[in-house]
């Protein structure tokens, strides 16, 4: 997996204490399931989480996550003003 990291959401990772753990969150709209990517600078409770490689950041992802990307892009949301990540160039997962 190829972690591709703007300038601005590394500077807001490590703002944070240097960690990034991403994970999916299930939802609902439309009457529809959807999945996507939720991130955070602390380890939500009851996840499990493994550490994978990541330059300049320790980035931590699901111990269950059957299937890594090819490419996890994690980039800065303006507003409001949060990191977000994006799964082989989309927020949704399939």
């Amino acid at each position: 997996m190829r972690v591709v990291t703007s300038e601005s959401a590394l500077a807001m990772i490590r703002e944070h204490g240097g960690r990034l753990y991403m994970w999916v969150r299930k939802g609902r709209c439309c009457s529809a399931a959807n999945l996507t990517l939720a991130t955070a600078s602390e380890a939500p409770r009851g996840k499990d989480f493994r550490r994978v490689e990541a330059a300049g950041f320790e980035l931590f992802l699901p111990t269950h996550l059957g299937r890594t990307p090819d490419e996890l892009h994690i980039d800065v949301r303006r507003f409001p003003r949060r990191v977000e990540a994006y799964w082989d160039g989309c927020i949704w997962v399939v």
